[in-house]
């Protein structure tokens, strides 16, 4: 199949109460690299959904009186209608109480015990309910008499019952070969060397199913038991693209997935227990998975408990997406912790948005409007001062490439702002205003200029904000067709239609 065709995916959430700034913080990364990868021309399949089973949400369904899959049905919408809100284009929201994805689950689940790696045996050790995790004893610690996972503190409780098993010890020298002969396979490095430390030491297998509840995917032929939660949930990847149908076109063309974006603390499950169950399977694994930080609220992760939940809608209401968009994406450094603060939220609109990138729009549009009727100048002599503006942009676009598909998604966005304050100051520098009168060709070649650079800065930051940058490119009369990242090294202004209306693209907050 074509290899411009790129498939990437959020973590699917588990929707057991209203979504907060970390799901949406991992939703609007993976938007950004996927418009981004369009961008590029490809064709992009971009996925996400809601994990919907498990004892966490029955339980969350009994105290409050509700049907379980009502109360799925309600608080996945949630999550439908969040994508919508942070300006997500995604293709597909998969859940997994579809019918699609129970047939995908079993077919996978049919598939290891075809080859001996799934067994009945009974499960004793410490599990959390909250993570749906299993805990070996190093990893839990007692605090005011209460048994807690020192990775996430959420409380475990003891669990005896008859579970199958997956043969995970089995694995732990093909993942670490695999690890060695895809060194990119986990980013970043840091989360890489957590997950090879963590196989070294020797891999138990792994209980996959339950009998303590029954609101999941029951196992085939034996109905007692449901299937673990992270096996049902990790599988929405492929039922998704028509699992166990790979002759599916859309399975073909976007299987094995290019880019799994996570948090870290479901890193184990995706680089360690993923790629175990699809090697078992003999299922092409995927070629990324990328953990991303925590969003923290007062330097603390978010919790229900600790009662420090930013709520992304909220934000959005008061400052916009766009703004949210951006600030999330520059000021925390893709792959470590970020603490979100209003006050650098209102700093970073106020400084790069609106006294940046809107004034410069804002000021060229406006001299326009008022010396030049309203069009783009034609001009075909340009000073070296014009020429070194737009075509320092043009020599950095195979390294703004490699930054976004390396998921350094904040040294970009520092690199494509940094444009926007060099082309302020040539516009305040040339001083078109006082050529007037004086050398009318060379204003031309300073407005030309200074367009066509407002142009190429929109279109790098049209995965980013989207709509600001598009509204940009709609009042310089570009076509739709024309914004792609090729048109940055060519393609043509439009000379002959007027500019649209000029507005305030980004309010300062006060």
């Amino acid at each position: 199949m074509s290899e411009k065709n790129y498939y990437i995916t959020t973590p699917i959430y588990y929707p057991s109460g209203k979504p907060h700034m970390g799901h949406a913080y991992s939703s609007i990364i993976a938007d950004v690299l996927a418009r981004f990868k369009k961008l590029e021309g490809f064709n992009v399949y971009f996925l996400t959904g809601t994990d919907e089973h498990g004892l966490k949400i029955q339980r969350e369904a009994e105290k409050n009186n509700k049907d379980t899959q009502l109360f799925c049905d309600e608080i996945s919408k949630k999550f439908k209608d969040l994508t919508k809100i942070l300006n997500l284009s995604n293709n597909d929201f998969i859940r997994t109480t579809e019918k699609r994805h129970f047939k995908s689950v079993e077919a996978l689940w049919n598939k290891l015990v075809a080859s001996g790696d799934i067994y009945l045996d009974k499960y004793n050790g410490w599990y959390s309910v909250s993570d749906e995790a299993y805990y070996d004893e190093d990893e839990i610690e007692q605090i005011d008499g209460i048994k807690k996972s020192k990775t996430s503190g959420s409380t475990v409780e003891w669990v005896e019952e008859e579970s199958y098993f997956f043969k995970l010890s089995n694995w732990s020298e093909k993942l670490l070969n695999f690890y060695k002969a895809n060194p990119n396979f986990i980013l970043p490095k840091s989360r890489k060397n957590e997950v090879i430390s963590f196989v070294e030491k020797g891999l138990k297998d792994l209980s996959v199913s339950r009998t303590s509840f029954s609101w999941g995917i029951p196992v085939p032929k034996n109905e007692k038991h449901v299937i673990y939660v992270w096996l049902d949930a990790l599988t929405n990847y492929l039922s998704a693209i028509d699992y166990p149908d790979t002759s599916s076109k859309i399975y073909k063309s976007f299987w094995p997935a290019d880019l799994h974006v996570i948090g870290k603390d479901i890193l184990r499950f995706h680089a360690i227990y993923w790629p175990a169950f699809l090697m078992a399977a003999n299922i092409p694994l995927p070629k990324r998975v990328f953990g991303h930080g925590w969003i923290l609220s007062d330097e603390k992760k978010m919790s229900k408990s600790i009662g420090n939940i930013l709520d992304p809608i909220e934000i959005i209401k008061d400052y916009g997406i766009d703004q949210l968009r951006y600030y999330l994406i520059k000021e925390v450094s893709l792959g470590n912790d970020g603490n979100v603060s209003l006050e650098n939220l209102t700093n970073c609109i106020n400084n790069d948005l609106a006294n940046n990138y809107g004034n410069l729009c804002q000021r060229v549009f406006s001299f326009i409007k008022k010396n030049c009727s309203n069009k783009i100048p034609k001009c075909d002599v340009f000073s070296s001062e014009d020429k070194k503006l737009t075509e320092k942009l043009k020599k950095d676009i195979p390294d703004l490439k490699k930054l976004v598909n390396n998921q350094d998604l904040n040294y970009y966005i520092k690199k494509v702002i940094e444009y926007s304050f060099d082309s302020n100051k040539y516009f305040n520098d040339t001083e078109p205003w006082s050529l007037k009168k004086k050398d009318l060709k060379k204003m031309n070649a300073v407005i030309f200029s200074a367009v066509e650079q407002i142009k190429n800065i929109s279109i790098l930051l049209l995965p980013i904000i989207p709509n600001s940058a598009n509204k940009i490119l709609d009042i310089i009369n570009v076509d739709n067709e024309f914004r792609q990242i090729v048109n940055i090294t060519s393609g043509s202004l439009n000379h002959d239609k007027e500019l649209g209306n000029i507005e305030i693209l980004f309010k300062k907050v006060e």
